[in-house]
């Protein structure tokens, strides 16, 4: 199933990302360019993270912290 609209990316390969070492969206954003055009890819992501076991270690009790938007950390 395509994940990222914008950049064309499938869950299968946010997960081998997620394999390979990856362990947050920013990490996701960087390998493979998820949430950094519309963003609305930001929710299965984290869904993605959480349902392998990466989100639960490094999330806070209160939930994941909304990423910045690369696009929005150039213009700053």
């Amino acid at each position: 199933m395509i994940v990222c609209v914008c950049k064309a990316v499938s869950d299968r390969r946010v997960r081998q990302c997620i394999e390979a070492g990856a362990s947050s969206v920013e990490e996701l954003q960087i390998e493979l360019g998820v949430a950094t055009c519309c963003g609305c890819c930001e929710d299965s992501v984290r869904e993605i993270l959480e349902q392998s076991g990466v989100c639960a270690s490094a999330c806070s009790s209160t939930g994941c912290a909304p990423l910045v938007f690369m696009r929005e950390a150039v213009a700053a």
